[in-house]
């Protein structure tokens, strides 16, 4: 079964449950330029447009040279494991 698409322009409420964020977490987004300004429609009316929402965190996804790094965490269990790994080789 599909999922339903959201509105092409979300109010601040609408946005925040899409996102599953609070709408003080939308506005600070919006504040540190992660999420795209909101059109002013009228006074007292403004929107998202879905498209460059959706634009302005693909552009947040890692790709090529701009990877995350990895999580000392797991970075940490993988070297472990190589370790692991070589110290049986070495034994047996």
């Amino acid at each position: 079964m599909s999922r339903a698409l959201p509105p092409a322009y979300l109010s601040r409420s609408t946005l925040a449950a899409q996102l599953d964020m609070s709408e003080s977490t939308v506005d600070e987004m919006v504040r540190r330029g992660v999420l795209p300004r909101p059109l002013r429609l009228s006074n007292g009316c403004v929107r998202w447009s879905w498209a460059s929402v959706e634009a302005a965190l693909a552009s947040l996804a890692p790709t090529g040279e701009h990877k995350a790094p990895e999580d000392p965490f797991i970075a940490g269990a993988r070297r472990a494991a190589q370790i692991a790994k070589e110290g049986r080789r070495g034994t047996a």
